[in-house]
């Protein structure tokens, strides 16, 4: 296709204009709703991307889109899942097309995304500048594509994904019930009112609901009566068995599930010292904390390894959990890792990595141990860990 050298683009902003939102309002509900789930899917993504660069996280897909900041979770949730895995594609198709460059950098989430809805999923509706831009680029894209399909000897987007794709592995969802807010049998009869549900067997206020049940927007979930939390997860705090009434320090705490789940079986008695590192983690710490209407927490921003035994202000605690940063190899398909960008396969580690997080386990253990703790390993890999 011939372009004219001196076509211009439209100019890209961050915030909408007088036409843009007379635009929106014309919208259909779904239309508008897309609209905005590709901006709050482009935030979420540019998170998850940068934390995979650095190899520390903010939190995992799951947490990010379910923050309360994020209204439309659902679209939102399938927006980031899908081009996260066309993402090797679709920058093959941009590059191929030499339209990511200049301006457009600053905002490549955004056009990842709506490059993902250009070519694999629904109409562009030609609201914000960057769906203008890219939708005259649309004939360019897809004969990208295809000459990609071409170059890869195969016929469909199918077989292209499976080229790069890891198998899914399906699993059952687990839900931890809050005992602050609801009990057990009663969360279970909620539930059990649209899905099948039942108790686990090791750990006592956990549920099992068949794989891939949608409980984002149930009420129990928006509430914090209930948590999308998984059995190894929830399996920590029940192992440290804390006491109504104990002061117990919680390490490496962010994103705070199983904070709240030490606050649940104190009954919200006694006191838990939360310890996060992170700043931007320490605010999702926070948001976990608030939902689940914990009172007994105190959040330290700070390292754990600074915190000194002999101090008075820590002198009296009678549990340390410590769940250090871990290789993720035990949660990759819960925590959809596997569509990160660092995951090229499955049987391949990040020996430098597991190294630096090794080290880090023993120190951290080491310091805990001058106390009292209690350490979880949740990895696949022999060197993660093996020897503390």
């Amino acid at each position: 296709m011939v372009r004219d050298k001196k076509m211009k683009p439209v100019r890209a902003t961050s915030t909408l204009g007088p036409v843009d939102k007379l635009e929106i309002k014309r919208l259909s509900n779904a239309e508008r709703s897309a609209y905005f789930s590709r901006r709050e899917a482009a935030k979420v993504l540019r998170s998850v991307l940068e934390g995979d660069a650095r190899r520390r996280a903010v939190g995992s897909i799951k947490s990010l889109v379910f923050r309360p900041s994020i209204r439309n979770k659902k679209g939102t949730f399938a927006l980031v899942c899908q081009t996260l895995k066309h993402l090797v594609i679709i920058k093959d198709v941009l590059e191929a097309s030499s339209i990511l460059k200049g301006k457009w950098k600053r905002q490549a989430e955004l056009i990842y995304i709506i490059t993902y809805d250009i070519l694999f999923g629904q109409a562009v509706s030609l609201v914000g500048d960057a769906e203008k831009f890219l939708m005259q680029w649309k004939d360019d894209l897809q004969l990208a594509l295809a000459r990609l399909l071409v170059k890869e000897k195969v016929k469909t987007v199918e077989d292209l994904v499976n080229l790069y794709q890891i198998p899914e592995v399906s699993k059952p969802r687990y839900v931890r019930v809050n005992t602050l807010k609801i009990d057990v049998d009663s969360a279970l009869l909620e539930l059990g009112r649209q899905n099948m549900v039942q108790k686990d067997d090791v750990v006592p206020d956990l549920l099992i609901l068949p794989p891939a049940t949608d409980l984002h927007n149930h009420p129990l979930v928006m509430n914090g009566s209930v948590f999308l939390q998984g059995k190894a997860s929830s399996m920590v705090a029940t192992a440290l068995d804390p006491k109504p009434g104990w002061e117990v320090l919680d390490a490496c705490s962010a994103p705070g599930n199983k904070t709240a789940h030490l606050a649940a079986l104190m009954r919200g008695k006694g006191k838990i010292i939360a310890c996060e590192l992170n700043k931007e983690r320490v605010k999702r710490l926070k948001e976990t904390i608030k939902l689940s209407g914990a009172s007994n927490i105190k959040v330290l921003n700070g390292d754990f390894l600074n915190i000194n035994p002999k101090d008075p202000s820590v002198s009296t605690i009678r549990a340390i959990l410590l769940d250090p940063s871990c290789s993720g190899s035990g949660t990759v398909s819960v925590r959809l890792d596997n569509l990160l960008p660092s995951y090229a396969a499955a049987d391949v580690k990040d020996t430098e990595r597991l190294n630096k997080l090794a080290a880090f386990q023993k120190k951290a253990l080491a310091h805990a141990l001058s106390s009292l703790g209690i350490y979880f390993k949740g990895t696949i890999w022999s060197d993660n860990s093996s020897s503390s």
